[in-house]
């Protein structure tokens, strides 16, 4: 179990943090503590808080306890590879609704049920992998506390029961295709030479640890969806 610091902010702080977050926050103790989160796309992102030497600075205290480490977030190097041994397949958006059409896969989409209702392929499946934190521990306070820091004042959690809803809704014979906002790669690149994680690509690997055999990937997420003017419904 790893350990929790807060920090507390008396003066002034330098950091840079250019993404909007989605996952838990880790601060680590140490002469400059570390934040860990995730982005819109699953990358894994993280802010030093730099002590300044003027009277009034930081106090750093034990706050909570942060549970352990969840398969979701394993490195992405580790779930990378499990997806490439499984054989999970990316598809662009026009292969995904022709093999939504006439060979009966499923898109599941993984975005906040917010953004699934605001539009969404017709008879897409919305299980949320992140959703906005609802406890009320020492350490969810903690997380709040730490995102409101940056004025992300909706923080999200990792959604524990992600498994058991879309074992709810799709058998473990079930041809999906998971779909995010941006969809993430598995595939090198010079800049990205084990490709880039993201939300869609984080629900393939615990769906495959979890016995669906038939799991495609989207390429480009659905940005590419709506970009390409393909069919979208709206619940609002």
């Amino acid at each position: 179990m790893a350990s929790f610091t807060s920090v507390t902010q008396h003066q002034s702080i330098s950091s840079s943090l250019n993404h909007i977050f989605h996952d838990s926050i880790l601060f680590r103790s140490s002469k400059r503590p570390v934040i860990s989160l995730m982005n819109n796309s699953g990358m894994n992102t993280s802010a030093r808080l730099r002590f300044h030497s003027a009277p009034m600075g930081f106090s750093v205290r034990n706050a909570a306890t942060k549970p352990a480490k969840s398969p979701a977030e394993e490195e992405w190097k580790v779930k990378r590879e499990v997806l490439l041994k499984k054989k999970v397949k990316t598809v662009d958006v026009k292969e995904a609704l022709r093999l939504q059409n006439e060979n009966n896969f499923v898109i599941l989409d993984v975005r906040p049920e917010a953004e699934f209702k605001e539009g969404h392929p017709p008879g897409a499946i919305n299980v949320q992998i992140y959703r906005l934190i609802k406890e009320w521990t020492a350490w969810d306070i903690a997380r709040r506390a730490a995102f409101a820091f940056f004025g992300i004042f909706s923080g999200t959690e990792e959604n524990p029961n992600f498994i058991q809803e879309v074992e709810s809704k799709l058998d473990k014979n079930a041809k999906i295709i998971v779909a995010c906002s941006a969809g993430g790669t598995m595939r090198p690149s010079m800049n990205l030479p084990e490709g880039q994680q993201s939300r869609s690509l984080i629900a393939a690997y615990l769906l495959v640890l979890n016995g669906y055999d038939n799991v495609f990937h989207l390429e480009g997420g659905l940005y590419n969806w709506f970009k390409e003017d393909l069919p979208v419904v709206s619940e609002e």
